[in-house]
């Protein structure tokens, strides 16, 4: 379900889609909660059902992946889109996780929803990360992509309110932030950290990095 991209193995990706027509894809926490669930399990070259593992008393946490098919350092799931990067293993790989997390994940909602039919907008998009200074910076664009939520305009306006943003930011469960903030929580692994260079070996330095952003954005409003 990807576009025809030449994912090269070892290259990084900002993998990005959303539903179609701009539908809402995510209506409650179940429909987060299940596709957080679907990037760690989907992420195998085993094969498996999350209906099998609902016959288990196993959380699907516990589920022993082995070897996965693509490395994930950051992801949002917005309410009618999601944001991941990823690090390529091959072209294939990446092909065939995002078709299993979109297959699974629409009949997942078309049941709940009693729909039928397409759920996301076409193929993902796929940006080649070139560049360390670019590979940083998506860290944040993801994880900040989520104050659209609480002012739509924050990227070409000033913030209207910092405090409001960074309380909204350590509260939001969506995403990857609050792993990258030292919260344990299984949703972490989902990441494979050790895939990407390591940027923010503290979470006070992760969070001075997002914090930057928003000030920066801030200050630009006020000089202009």
């Amino acid at each position: 379900m990807s576009r025809e991209t030449s994912f090269i193995p070892n290259e990084y990706y900002h993998i990005y889609n959303r539903g179609v027509n701009k539908m809402v894809i995510f209506n409650d926490s179940l429909d987060y909660d299940r596709f957080q669930s679907l990037l760690f399990f989907v992420n195998s070259k085993r094969t498996g059902k999350l209906s099998d593992l609902s016959k288990s008393s196993h959380p699907v946490w516990e589920f022993e992946r082995g070897e996965t098919l693509v490395d994930i350092g950051a992801y949002t799931l917005m309410p009618n889109h999601f944001h991941l990067l990823i690090r390529s293993k091959s072209k294939e790989d990446v092909a065939l996780f995002l078709q299993r997390l979109q297959m699974s994940y629409t009949k997942y909602f078309n049941i709940k929803n009693e729909r039928s039919g397409v759920l996301f907008q076409g193929k993902s998009k796929a940006n080649h990360i070139i560049g360390d200074n670019y590979l940083k910076y998506i860290f944040s664009y993801i994880h900040l992509n989520i104050i659209k939520l609480i002012q739509k305009d924050w990227r070409e306006a000033s913030i209207k309110d910092i405090d409001k943003a960074i309380e909204y930011l350590s509260k939001y469960k969506y995403s990857s932030y609050l792993d990258f903030d030292e919260e344990e929580r299984n949703e972490e692994k989902i990441l494979d950290k050790s895939a990407f260079p390591e940027y923010f070996p503290t979470s006070e330095l992760f969070k001075k990095e997002i914090f930057e952003w928003l000030n920066y954005k801030t200050n630009e409003e006020i000089e202009s």
